[in-house]
C-alpha cells in the first residue's frame, strides 16, 4: 500500500498520450474518412462510435488475460501510435494509424482500471497537465510539430510513461472505483470542449469594443485559463466540509455548462472547471457500489465502466457537432452530460472521513504552484499592431480562403502550408475559421495563423463563438461590425463580418463571409443580406467583399452580387476553378470590389493546405499613380 502512489503517474502520463492520439483521431475521421462532408453522416458516425464499441470486449480480455500482460501490451501500442503520428504520415496512414491507437488506449484503460480503484489523481493530473501542456505549446500539439522539439518531447513523453507503467501496482481486489472510472470520458469531454480548453479560453478573453461591437480581436491574453486548472485540481485533490461540496460543486459544474448553452464562454469554463473537479472527487469513496465478488470480477467492472465512459464521450461528441451539418439545437449535449456527472457523483456515499490520497498530499502544493507558474504563457502573443500606411499604398493585395481549420488534404494540421499559401497578401479574408473545436484537435487555428503571417485579425463568430469567418491585414483595422445572417434551411449558422482599414488616411471597407446554402439550393438569400449589408456598411468607401460563398458565376446568388453594383474582381482570370483543390472544377470562392477599384492580377494558387484554393488579386485604389503602385508591391 505504500506504493499505492505510484498507480497516479502512469495514468496521468497515459491519460495525456491518449489525448493527443484523440486529437489527431477526431479531424481524421472528419477530414479523411469523412471527407468534407461527402461521406454520409450516419456511415461516419457509425465508423467512429464503432471502435468504442468494439472497446466494450476489452474487459473480457482483461479478466481472460490477465491485466497486467493486457495493459503492458495495450500501453506499448499507445505508445508507438503515438510517435508513428509524429512522423506526420497523413492520408489513410494516419487516420488507421490514429484508429489502432485508439482502440490501444481504450483497452490499456480497462486494463489500467482493473489495477487503480482510486484513479481521481491520475485522471485530474492527467487532464490538467495535458491541457498545461497544449497551452504552453500554444494550442497546436506536439504531434503535428514534428522537428527536433516535437520530437524530443513526443519520446520523452512517450517512455515516462512506459517506464512509469512498467512500474505501475499489481491488480487490486478492492471493491471501490467504479464510480470514478465511468466520469473518465465525460470528464475528459466537458475539459476539453469547455473547461481546460486553452483554445476557448484564447477565444473567450480576445474582447472587441465599442468600435468593435461582437469581434474579436487579439489580445495579450488572460491568466485565468490557468487559474481554471488550478480550481479544478484544487476541487479534486481536495476535501472541503462533504455537506458543503455535494451542493456547491453540481451546483458549479451546471450553471458552468448552462453558461456555455448560451455561449458566455468566460464564466463557463472557470465555473465548469471547479464543478467538474469536484465532482470527479465525490467518487473518491469507499463503498461506491461496485458490490462483493470476487477480484477479477471488480476489476473487470471497473474496465467496463471506463469504456462506457469513454463511449459517453464518443456518442456526445458525434451528437455535438452533427449539429452544424444536420440543423438540432447542440447546446443540450454538454449539458446532458454534466447531468450524467452530477448523478454519478451524488449517488455514492460522502467522503467526510475519508483520508485524503496519497498523490493528493504529496503533489498538492505543487498542483497549487504549477499552474500559477504558467500563467504568463497560458496564452498567443498578439501580432503587433500595424503602422499605418504612408504615404497611402496604391494598391492592396487581396486574398480570401477557406482553410478547413488548418486540415490539408492528408488530414494533418500544417498552418505553416496554409501561411505559404497567403504570404504576400496585405489582407486577408478567412472562411471555416476554428477557435477550439473539441473536434478537430482544440486548436485556436487563428490565432496560431495570425502568428505566422504576422498580421492581426479581427473574428466574427458564426456556427458559435468558436467557429466563423476573420479579416487579417496590414493596415490598422479602425472598426468592425458583424452580421447575423437568417439560415433559410441551411444547417450551419453564417455572418457577415465588415471591417474598416486604415490606408494612411483613406479607408477601404472590407467584408467577409461564409454563405451556407441550404440542401440543394443556391443561397440567393443570405447573397441577397450580404450585399445589402455591404452595400451599407461601406457608405460610399472603396470595399472588397469574398469569402467562400458556395455559389457559381452563372447562378442567381452570384447575380445578388452584381445586382448590387459590385464588380467580379476574378472575371478576367475566368473559369477559376477553386473546389476541389486536388480537381479543381467549381467557382466558388469569389472577390467583388466596388466599381471604384480596379482589380488585376487574380489567381488561384495551387496548394492541398485545404480542400480549397486561395484567389488571390490586386485591387489598385482610385487616383493611384504608378509610382506608388511599383512603391506597395516593395513592401
Amino acid at each position: 500500500m505504500r506504493h499505492r502512489h505510484l498507480s497516479t503517474l502512469p495514468l496521468a502520463l497515459g491519460v495525456a498520450v491518449l489525448l493527443d492520439v484523440l486529437r489527431v483521431w477526431l479531424p481524421s475521421v472528419i477530414t479523411l474518412f469523412g471527407r468534407a462532408a461527402e461521406t454520409p453522416a450516419e456511415l461516419l458516425g457509425a465508423f467512429a462510435l464503432g471502435w468504442f464499441v468494439l472497446a466494450l470486449a476489452a474487459p473480457t480480455l482483461v479478466r481472460r488475460l490477465g491485466a497486467r500482460p493486457v495493459g503492458l501490451a495495450a500501453a506499448g501500442a499507445l505508445a508507438a501510435v503515438r510517435l508513428a503520428l509524429t512522423a506526420a504520415p497523413g492520408g489513410a496512414a494516419q487516420l488507421w494509424l490514429a484508429c489502432a491507437g485508439l482502440l490501444a488506449g481504450l483497452v490499456w484503460l480497462a486494463a489500467t482500471a482493473a489495477t487503480v480503484d482510486r484513479p481521481v489523481p491520475g485522471l485530474a493530473f492527467g487532464v490538467a497537465g495535458n491541457a498545461a501542456g497544449h497551452a504552453l505549446l500554444g494550442t497546436e500539439d506536439l504531434v503535428w510539430r514534428g522537428g527536433a522539439l516535437g520530437w524530443t518531447l513526443s519520446v520523452a513523453l512517450v517512455a515516462a510513461f512506459l517506464t512509469a507503467t512498467a512500474f505501475a501496482t499489481q491488480p487490486s481486489a478492492s471493491t471501490v472505483g467504479r464510480r470514478a472510472w465511468l466520469l473518465c470520458g465525460p470528464v475528459l469531454l466537458l475539459a476539453n470542449q469547455v473547461a481546460l480548453a486553452p483554445a476557448v479560453w484564447s477565444a473567450a478573453t480576445g474582447g472587441g469594443s465599442s468600435d468593435f461591437p461582437g469581434l474579436a480581436r487579439p489580445a495579450g491574453g488572460s491568466s485565468l485559463g490557468a487559474y481554471a486548472v488550478l480550481l479544478f485540481l484544487v476541487a479534486a485533490l481536495f476535501r472541503p466540509p462533504a455537506q458543503l461540496v455535494r451542493v456547491l460543486w453540481p451546483v458549479a459544474l451546471s450553471a458552468g455548462v448552462l453558461l456555455f448553452a448560451a455561449d458566455r464562454l468566460l464564466p463557463a469554463y472557470l465555473l465548469t472547471a471547479a464543478g467538474l473537479g469536484g465532482c470527479l472527487a465525490l467518487t473518491d469513496a469507499a463503498g461506491d457500489g461496485d458490490g462483493a465478488g470476487p477480484a477479477g470480477r471488480v476489476a473487470a467492472r471497473r474496465g467496463r465502466a471506463a469504456v462506457l465512459g469513454m463511449l459517453v464521450l464518443a456518442v456526445a461528441t458525434v451528437a455535438y457537432y452533427a449539429a452544424y451539418d444536420l440543423g438540432y439545437p447542440n447546446g443540450w449535449v454538454p449539458v446532458a452530460v454534466a447531468v450524467l456527472v452530477v448523478l454519478v457523483a451524488l449517488t455514492g456515499p460522502a467522503w467526510s472521513t475519508l483520508a485524503l490520497p496519497e498523490p493528493a498530499r504529496r503533489w498538492g502544493a505543487f498542483a497549487l504552484v504549477l499552474p500559477t507558474a504558467f500563467a504568463p504563457q497560458f496564452h498567443h502573443a498578439p501580432p503587433s499592431a500595424p503602422r499605418p500606411a504612408s504615404p497611402p499604398p496604391a494598391a492592396v493585395r487581396v486574398a480570401a480562403y477557406n482553410i478547413r481549420m488548418g486540415f490539408g488534404l492528408d488530414g494533418r494540421l500544417d498552418l505553416d502550408a496554409t501561411a505559404r499559401a497567403l504570404r504576400g497578401a496585405d489582407v486577408v479574408l478567412l472562411s471555416e475559421v476554428d477557435r477550439g473545436w473539441w473536434l478537430n484537435g482544440g486548436h485556436d487555428t487563428l490565432a496560431l495563423l495570425a502568428g505566422r503571417l504576422r498580421m492581426p485579425y479581427v473574428f466574427a463568430p458564426a456556427a458559435d463563438p468558436v467557429w466563423g469567418d476573420a479579416v487579417l491585414s496590414r493596415f490598422p483595422a479602425r472598426s468592425g461590425r458583424t452580421r447575423p445572417l437568417a439560415a433559410h434551411g441551411a444547417p450551419t449558422g453564417a455572418q457577415a463580418l465588415g471591417v474598416t482599414l486604415d490606408l494612411g488616411g483613406r479607408e477601404l471597407a472590407v467584408v467577409a463571409t461564409h454563405l451556407q446554402p441550404p440542401p440543394g439550393r443556391d443561397p440567393v438569400e443570405q447573397a441577397r443580406e450580404v450585399a445589402a449589408f455591404a452595400r451599407g456598411y461601406a457608405a460610399g468607401r472603396p470595399l472588397v467583399l469574398g469569402g467562400d460563398l458556395n455559389t457559381e458565376p452563372d447562378d442567381p446568388a452570384f447575380a445578388e452580387f452584381t445586382r448590387a453594383g459590385l464588380v467580379d474582381a476574378l472575371a478576367p482570370a475566368r473559369p477559376l476553378w477553386t473546389s476541389p483543390a486536388d480537381d479543381p472544377r467549381a467557382q466558388i470562392d469569389h472577390v467583388f470590389v466596388s466599381p471604384t477599384l480596379t482589380p488585376t492580377e487574380a489567381r488561384a494558387p495551387n496548394t492541398e493546405a485545404s480542400d480549397h484554393l486561395p484567389v488571390r488579386v490586386t485591387v489598385a485604389l482610385p487616383g493611384a499613380g504608378a509610382g506608388a503602385h511599383a512603391g506597395a508591391h516593395a513592401r
